[in-house]
């Protein structure tokens, strides 16, 4: 079908269309498909990758003579800081290990801010309101975090190179309540979106009411390049060449690198920082797994060897990615029933319905048996205001299943579009 603009179309070609769109929907509702794309996860291929360090600790020993098997090293053994260091270009002094999961450190640093507050200032549970500006479309795990633990979630619109700076630091500097942001910065879910240098430098740099305001910097997708690899500004150096060191977090792990249920997660900051986070972790555990630290670390040896590793899941994600943007520049260029990112790396391709269709498109393609990401979870509250934005994560079906997903939503797309245009 050759798209044109909807508003063109007269009714009866509206209805004629409609009509042709209902029984293809219903022809593949035939075939029993049932498949799950709610979330990113890695498909079984990526996973066979990364086979080599299920079981591979033949030396437990660390280079300080700690035996890896048994307690200490709170903060990580000193091998894995310094490979997250040369991997991200960080320095090894800042990091702290984790377990396999980056989000529970990200949740124990707001309950910490919460509970304790930091560098002298209030806990955040004792001030009246408490307030986080969330760049949208966004990671629907971070805005779940804010609203369990009630604080107010302040909508950022995302533009080509990071969330609006302009309304960023306006809000920043005019409300104390305003205490962080939420920043994927590379590859951003769910759009793909990758911050530009002077996005990092202003967020850095730019004046706060709250002396607490603190970055969320979730670099989850920081190598995770489908094609030529996309630099990053350093964080944690803009920081404290602005003089606001302790403005950061920066949180990063292996889960899509190797195992997601068995990766390594870390988070870098600053002295004062460091110092807070490790007197609660110290009463949180008496430390993380240093042979999974140790399993990780022969498989991926180091930086060269990960990235070399990235471009092997890289191979197996690109096809998917494509054949999703290609069913897209086929079935919508120069349509307005849809629009979308290209993205260069992540997990994730963000697809815009037209208003109020995204939910819609949802449910028909649920009751034709591919789920997908529920409507809204992409904002705040779960409340798109447009009702139109859409993740789609690629990488779990086999290619033919995914193909036979992205021949469903498109005809869901239309039949949507369609029938809101007639209904109205």
């Amino acid at each position: 079908m050759v798209c044109r603009k909807t508003a063109d179309l007269p009714r009866s070609e509206l209805l004629k269309l409609s009509a042709e769109l209902e029984e293809q929907y219903l022809e593949f509702k035939k075939r029993g498909v049932k498949l799950d794309m709610s979330r990113g996860r890695p498909a079984a291929a990526q996973l066979d990758l990364s086979m080599g360090a299920a079981d591979n600790v033949t030396n437990y020993i660390g280079v300080k003579g700690a035996d890896y098997r048994n307690y200490g090293l709170l903060d990580g053994i000193p091998e894995m800081k310094q490979f997250f260091a040369e991997l991200l270009g960080l320095d090894a002094a800042d990091i702290i290990v984790g377990g396999n999961a980056s989000l529970n450190l990200m949740y124990d640093a707001m309950v910490r801010l919460m509970l304790h507050g930091t560098a002298g200032e209030k806990p955040w549970k004792d001030i009246k309101k408490v307030k986080f500006l969330c760049p949208s479309p966004g990671y629907d795990r971070h805005f779940a975090i804010c609203e369990h633990l009630g604080i107010e979630m302040i909508v950022i619109p995302m533009k080509e190179d990071g969330p609006d700076m302009d309304m960023v630091e306006r809000l920043a500097a005019e409300d104390e309540a305003v205490k962080g942001i939420w920043c994927v910065p590379l590859y951003s879910n769910p759009e793909g979106i990758c911050y530009s240098d002077e996005t990092v430098e202003r967020l850095s740099s730019m004046k706060c009411a709250a002396k607490d305001f603190r970055i969320f910097w979730d670099n989850a997708y920081g190598i995770h390049h489908l094609y030529e690899e996309t630099k990053l500004r350093n964080i944690m150096e803009s920081c404290r060449r602005a003089g606001n060191p302790d403005r950061v977090y920066y949180f990063f792990s292996t889960s899509k690198i190797t195992f997601p249920g068995a990766g390594i997660a870390m988070v870098a900051a600053s002295e004062n920082n460091r110092r807070e986070i490790l007197r609660t972790m110290g009463i949180q555990t008496i430390g993380y797994d240093k042979m999974n630290q140790m399993r990780t670390l022969n498989f991926l040896r180091n930086a060269a060897n990960t990235r070399e590793h990235m471009k092997k899941l890289a191979s197996s994600l690109r096809e998917k990615f494509e054949i999703v943007l290609s069913a897209l520049e086929a079935n919508f260029a120069g349509s307005d029933m849809a629009a979308w990112h290209t993205p260069r790396g992540g997990y994730f391709v963000a697809l815009d319905t037209l208003p109020g269709c995204a939910r819609e498109t949802i449910r028909l393609a649920a009751e034709a048996g591919v789920k997908l990401t529920p409507a809204g979870s992409t904002y705040p509250y779960h409340r798109d205001p447009r009702d139109s934005n859409i993740r789609i994560a690629p990488s779990f079906p086999p290619c033919g299943e995914l193909r036979e997903a992205m021949y469903l939503l498109c005809i869901c797309i239309k039949l949507a579009a369609v029938r809101k245009i007639l209904a109205e």
